[in-house]
């Protein structure tokens, strides 16, 4: 059993990439609750081409928080374009992806660590389809729409995820700095799925909660995302070599 317990018991060792993109209702309660984990070493915020007021937010923030770092694109070019610039900016030891909607939970990077700290993992992925915490109920679609992504990614990968779309992943952080990655947008899942299975390293999953939002709260993945999804798991297992 892990001696893991709690964020307070765990000493600074987290880089926090935030890819950011119109999130001015949740911008500043997200980066109170990253910052007041304990692992947290560095929050690196990566502004997307805001035009809602969120980088003008951003800006007064990173001016009086020492631990925000941040990183601004002058056009909207996608999340996976945003993590790129983060990742490369990361200094810890360990990595993570965090959203800047309030889906995921900063108080569970404990949970996530874990496999990593204890020597078990070198990534670990926050899976909302493991059955230990709190799920808000939302779209049949989505959730079948992932489940389908993840079996195709899984028979290509031949690893077996349960939930390939999750925001959390954790990494090495010479795991993550390694890989070079293309995608722009929402590509980003299978892609960095595809390539961290190739290299062999050990992939750990843990349940988390998930508190989703509807398309009316500033939810932003749709359709054409998936059809890109279904295109990157092809291109990314069957076509090439980087």
């Amino acid at each position: 059993m892990s001696a893991i317990r709690a964020n307070d018991d765990i000493a600074p060792c987290l880089s926090v990439v935030m890819p950011v993109y119109n999130e001015a209702a949740t911008i500043e309660p997200i980066i109170a609750a990253v910052l007041a984990q304990r692992p947290v070493q560095e929050l690196l915020v990566v502004d997307d081409g805001s035009h809602d007021g969120t980088r003008e937010i951003l800006e007064r923030l990173a001016q009086t928080t020492p631990r925000l770092r941040l990183f601004l694109q002058q056009v909207n070019r996608g999340k996976g374009a945003a993590l790129r610039r983060g990742f490369q900016e990361a200094t810890a030891p360990y990595v993570i992806v965090q959203d800047a909607d309030r889906e995921y939970d900063p108080a569970e990077y404990h949970l996530l660590l874990a496999p990593l700290l204890e020597g078990h993992a070198d990534v670990v992925y926050g899976s909302r389809f493991k059955g230990a915490c709190a799920q808000r109920v939302l779209y049949y679609w989505h959730s079948l729409g992932n489940k389908f992504l993840t079996f195709l990614s899984n028979m290509a990968t031949d690893i077996n995820l349960t939930d390939l779309e999750t925001c959390y992943k954790v990494f090495r952080r010479e795991v993550i700095q390694g890989i070079r990655l293309e995608e722009d947008r929402f590509g980003f899942e299978p892609e960095v799925t595809a390539k961290i299975a190739r290299l062999g390293v050990r992939i750990y999953e843990v349940a988390i909660s998930y508190y989703g939002r509807t398309y009316a709260e500033g939810k932003k993945i749709g359709w054409q995302d998936g059809f890109r999804a279904i295109w990157c798991i092809v291109k990314y297992n069957f076509l090439k070599s980087g």
